[in-house]
């Protein structure tokens, strides 16, 4: 037997598909990446955004066209999680849905695949540990906890995946050692939020202690830290980050917005006097750090001064990485009901406004890399012989990338050093330098 799986979303997501994956490889069925020769086909689902729900919607309809006779189509994820029922009715062709609690059931389903089932468990109270079938590669994501506290009022997760449940640290730091006796060089310590890791486990054992012990396993050069909550950023965090050389001087920090009033109707507890103070200490203690921050545009009740508020603040922090979102509306969310709801032209053009001026900053703090040499990590070849890769200052699939030239031979995971001779809005160029020591 075998299985088709197509992962959408967020790294969480690829994380859930590869424990689904050894949960099926328990249960007899291997993965093929060809959906003609599968018995089963599989998408694993998005639905953070209205966007991301029409992405999701698409591509089950895709595999609805592409399924034969015999064949069997589960849908996982986010979107199952939350609109089972009405998936079902609309999509008879559907015969397994499955929410984000409920890959533990994935053996005893594929046993019996006669029926539609619906299994959603939006209660999880606990972490429940999986197997996990590493795809391969030298980047690997790991998930340090699920769900969210936080409770933002634009905000689906809590509704989705539940409240924030801690892995153990046991739990983690095994599926570290396996990753990388796998061969990862590079750890993106993933959850929805990283900084609330280990509160919910009433110890003293949070974030810091557990980058402290990933640091002492022997075969990652690189571990990076992703979905930071700027309030959570604390003094012993931000020594680990210092002190620890295979952690990346780079936070991914979504502030979504820096109006006070604004913060307060998000239900986030950061000020714009905290996000300051916040970054500039981190820039202060640790000078070549990279922050990356995401914003949200048109927000209920966003008036035109505020964006002018958002974007003067955006011209100040100067940001090295930012990206930025128009609010979706989301159903069952408290800044669905709100008034003064933002037009969805307003929302974009703000978006497109921010994304001008985070172009002309982005170019500004990439000039400072000319002439400098850096650790680059090769991942792909051209056609013309040139190469791609990225450095420690950029995560995998978001951020900025290096072109280089070089010897012929070079092979993707290769970690080597390239002299910076250019930069542009979102790219650095340069030429090999040497093999990375």
């Amino acid at each position: 037997m075998k299985v088709f799986i197509k992962t959408l979303g967020c790294e969480k997501n690829t994380v859930d598909s590869e424990n689904a994956l050894a949960l099926l490889d328990e249960a007899g069925v291997s993965e093929t990446d060809d959906p003609s020769k599968a018995d089963i086909l599989m998408v694993n689902t998005c639905g953070f955004i209205h966007d991301a729900k029409e992405q999701s919607i698409e591509t089950i309809f895709d595999l609805v066209r592409e399924k034969k006779e015999g064949q069997k189509l589960i849908v996982s994820g986010c979107l199952s999680q939350r609109y089972a029922k009405e998936l079902a009715k609309e999509m008879p062709e559907v015969d397994v849905f499955l929410g984000v609690n409920d890959y533990p059931v994935l053996k005893d389903i594929v046993r019996d695949l006669n029926d539609t089932r619906i299994a959603a468990n939006p209660a999880a109270k606990t972490y429940e540990e999986l197997p996990r079938k590493f795809s391969g590669g030298v980047s690997a994501s790991i998930k340090i906890a699920e769900g969210c506290n936080n409770i933002c009022t634009y905000c689906a997760i809590p509704f989705i995946r539940g409240r924030y449940r801690s892995r153990k640290p046991e739990a983690i730091l095994a599926e570290a050692r396996q990753l990388a006796k796998e061969g990862v060089q590079e750890l993106v310590v993933i959850a929805q939020d990283v900084t609330g890791y280990g509160r919910d486990l009433k110890t003293d054992y949070l974030l810091p202690q557990l980058l402290h012990d990933l640091c002492r396993i022997d075969g990652f050069r690189w571990i990076r830290l992703m979905y930071c909550y700027e309030d959570e950023i604390t003094p012993d965090l931000i020594e680990a980050i210092k002190t620890e050389l295979k952690i990346c001087h780079y936070l991914d920090i979504p502030i979504q917005h820096s109006v006070d009033r604004v913060l307060k109707a998000m239900n986030r507890k950061s000020t714009e006097a905290s996000i300051r103070a916040t970054i500039n200490e981190l820039r202060k203690q640790i000078p070549d750090i990279v922050i990356r921050t995401t914003l949200i545009t048109g927000f209920p009740g966003e008036t035109k001064e505020e964006f002018e508020q958002l974007m003067d603040f955006v011209e100040e922090m100067k940001f090295d990485r930012l990206g930025v979102f128009p609010y979706s509306k989301e159903e069952g969310t408290a800044a669905a009901k709100m008034d003064h709801q933002v037009r969805s032209d307003v929302k974009q053009r703000r978006a497109d406004k921010i994304m001008a001026l985070q172009q002309k900053i982005s170019l500004e703090n990439n000039q400072k890399y000319v002439g400098q040499t850096m650790e680059v990590l090769m991942e792909e070849v051209f056609e013309d012989g040139s190469y791609s890769g990225r450095t420690r200052y950029d995560a995998p699939e978001i951020d900025d990338g290096v072109l280089f030239t070089g010897p012929a031979g070079l092979s993707p995971g290769t970690f080597v050093r390239v002299k910076i001779t250019d930069a542009f809005d979102y790219d650095l160029s340069g030429e090999y330098y040497e093999p990375a020591k």
